[in-house]
Parts: structure tokens; C-alpha cells; sequence
């Protein structure tokens, strides 16, 4: 393994690696009501189109994780990237939502080969608290994509249908292949074992499956809120497309503060003890939330949801770098079941929120105290 000149730049490219989703996700957010319009159909059949990219994207994973393991972390990066690029470019011809299903599942099922060797490639090069800097610090810039994406798309937009989103998906997946060509060196480190073994050897992990549910309810808490944040700002509260991409925004500065800060306190603090703190102020915050959802305001909503989002920013550091402390020979497989676990599970619990769609907050509130709660009572078994 040759050593990076320039670890700063490292996790800079890693950050974009593993914002692939992200990216595809925020970025035509604010598209949503006029794909709707395209497709004539009702607004939940392009949220529905989010809890699909998830599935594909957790699938994607769980065969990503060998191929990581077994060619190479490089090889499985630029094999996610033109896939991903090629369905993105199919999505713009798309003439039914079924189509856009299709492809949009396919798309994100490449996705999934390529977030996996983010975490993969830190895991290879560090352990222990100083993998949990690398993770936070990860966080912490892949969490500026959620902010500018919705931008993006808003731009895009102004300029050009929603197809136009799709269009810049191509190019900028295409663009990652070409800095991963030119920039990235490998790092694992093959080891002959069956794929069988690896998983195997993850799943039977008692405090390491209990540390990625804990990782998964986070995310899914999170997820679950984007998915319905078009219904949130724009019908909920009228905003208009412009302010949406602001105030979505809005929702992650905290989560990057926090992200960054985390860096600080498991120099003072147990990464276990910041995780229960983490989960506990979510549940605070989804309890305010669901109890006087009828008098929130849009400003007191921001603050609510961006103070809820945030602590994700504490909790996806130290959750991952606990688990994957465990897996030094196969960081890939185990990333690839953090994946599958995670977007699995924000596919089925979004999925579920968005089949209760209402003209109220209320069952998004729910939703959100009910993760939370789960997510603590397994930190207490920890």
C-alpha cells in the first residue's frame, strides 16, 4: 500500500465517494411536484421512488462488500460509478413512473458499490478513536452535500426540466470515476476467505449487529424526515422552491457542527456514553414534535427538525467506527452489512411513514419518537 501524500485531500474525495446517495436523493427533492405533474400522478408515487433507491442502494451493498474484499476497493468504486452513470442517463428517457422505478432501483443498486469502500478505505488505513475522527470528520463534510444538493436541483430547475437533475447525475458520477482513476490508491489487504465466512462472521457478532441497528435507526430517522420534507415546507407550510432549498439546508449546519465537534468530545467523553446522550435529546425533540404538532410554526419546525437531524451527526461516528473496529480483515463485508441494514431499514420505516400520508405532521412525529425509542432501549442492552 503506498502511503497518500495528502490526507486532507483523501478524505475530501472519500466525503464525495460516499455522498453518492446523498446526492442522488437531494438534489431532485425539490423536482418532486413537477415529476408528480409529468407523470400526472399524486406526489406519494415519487416519494415512493426515494423508499425504492434505498432498497436498491442496501442490495447494491450486500454484493458490493465481497467484490470490495476480493478486487479491490478501486476496482468496486469505478464499477459503482459507470453503472450509476449509465441508469442515471436512462432515467431522463423514462416515460412512465414504472420506468422511473426501474431505473431509479438499478441506479441505486451501483450506488451501493460505490458508498461501501468510503468506510472500507478508513478502516484500512486507521482503528479505534482516531477511526472515529476520520468517520466524524467524513460526516462532517459528506453532510455539506444535503445542504448545497437541494440548491443544485433548485438551479437546475430555473434552467431546465427536471430531467436536467438526471443529466447532472451523469456528469458528476462520470467526473468521480475520472478523479478515483487518476487519484486513488488501493488499500485492502486480500485475505482468502469465503464470502460465506465473512458475512458470517459479522452477523454472529452479538454487540456489533446491536451497534448497526443502533447506526441504521439513526439513519432511518433521518431518511424518513427527507422523504417527507417536500411535503413539509412546500404543501405543508407553502414554500416555494427557492426557500425550500434554503431552509432544507437549514436542517444540516447543525448537523455538521455536531459532526465536527464529535472530533472533541470522544477525547473527554465514551463513544458509548455520546450515543446515548445523541439518542436521548432525539427523543426529547420527536416527543415536542408529536405532542404539539398542531402549533408548530415553519420557524419552530426548522429548528425542531434540524436539532433532531443533528444528533445523527454524533451518532453515525462513533456507531461505525465501533462496529468496524471489530472487522480489520473484512472492513469491506462489514461495511457492506452496515449498508444493508441501514438503507434497508430507512426503506421499509420511510415507506411506512409515507403510506400514512396525511394533511397533518402528525405520523412523521410518531415515526420519529418511535425510532428513537427503539434506538435507546437497545443502547441500554448494549
Amino acid at each position: 500500500m503506498q502511503k497518500y501524500i495528502n490526507k486532507s485531500y483523501l478524505l475530501i474525495l472519500l466525503s464525495v465517494l460516499s455522498a453518492i446517495a446523498p446526492i442522488s436523493i437531494a438534489t431532485y427533492l425539490p423536482a418532486m411536484p413537477s415529476m408528480a405533474e409529468y407523470y400526472n400522478l399524486p406526489i406519494s408515487y415519487i416519494e415512493l421512488s426515494l423508499s425504492i433507491f434505498m432498497f436498491g442502494f442496501s442490495l447494491g451493498q450486500l454484493f458490493g462488500g465481497p467484490i470490495s474484499d476480493r478486487k479491490g476497493r478501486k476496482f468496486c468504486s469505478l464499477l459503482g460509478l459507470f453503472g450509476f452513470s449509465f441508469f442515471s442517463f436512462l432515467i431522463i428517457f423514462s416515460t412512465t413512473v414504472y420506468e422511473l422505478w426501474i431505473y431509479r432501483f438499478l441506479e441505486a443498486f451501483f450506488a451501493g458499490f460505490i458508498v461501501i469502500n468510503a468506510t472500507a478505505i478508513i478502516r484500512d488505513l486507521y482503528s479505534g478513536k482516531e477511526a472515529a475522527n476520520y468517520f466524524s470528520l467524513l460526516g462532517s463534510i459528506r453532510s455539506i452535500v444535503p445542504m448545497v444538493a437541494p440548491m443544485i436541483g433548485a438551479l437546475i430547475l430555473f434552467f431546465a426540466p427536471w430531467k436536467g437533475i438526471f443529466a447532472f447525475l451523469t456528469i458528476y458520477s462520470l467526473f468521480l470515476a475520472f478523479l478515483i482513476i487518476k487519484d486513488l490508491e488501493e488499500t485492502y489487504t486480500y485475505t482468502k476467505r469465503k464470502i460465506i465466512e465473512s458475512y458470517i462472521s459479522v452477523l454472529t457478532h452479538k454487540k456489533a449487529m446491536m451497534m448497526m441497528f443502533v447506526l441504521a435507526l439513526g439513519f432511518s430517522s433521518m431518511f424518513s424526515i427527507i422523504t417527507k420534507l417536500s411535503f413539509i415546507y412546500m404543501e405543508h407550510f407553502h414554500v416555494g422552491v427557492n426557500l425550500f432549498s434554503v431552509y432544507y439546508g437549514l436542517n444540516f449546519v447543525l448537523l455538521m457542527t455536531l459532526a465536527t465537534l464529535n472530533t472533541k468530545f470522544i477525547k473527554y467523553f465514551s463513544q458509548l456514553n455520546i450515543l446515548k446522550t445523541a439518542v436521548s435529546v432525539q427523543i426529547l425533540f420527536a416527543a415536542i414534535f408529536t405532542f404539539f404538532y398542531e402549533d408548530l410554526t415553519l420557524y419552530s419546525t426548522i429548528i425542531i427538525l434540524g436539532i433532531y437531524i443533528a444528533m445523527n451527526g454524533l451518532i453515525y461516528g462513533n456507531a461505525t467506527s465501533m462496529v468496524l473496529e471489530n472487522f480489520s480483515k473484512n472492513a469491506g463485508v462489514a461495511s457492506a452489512l452496515i449498508g444493508v441494514i441501514q438503507f434497508g431499514m430507512a426503506s421499509i420505516i420511510s415507506s411506512i411513514i409515507v403510506s400514512f400520508h396525511g394533511q397533518t405532521l402528525l405520523p412523521i412525529g410518531i415515526g420519529m419518537l418511535m425510532i428513537s425509542l427503539t434506538s435507546i432501549l437497545i443502547l441500554r442492552k448494549y
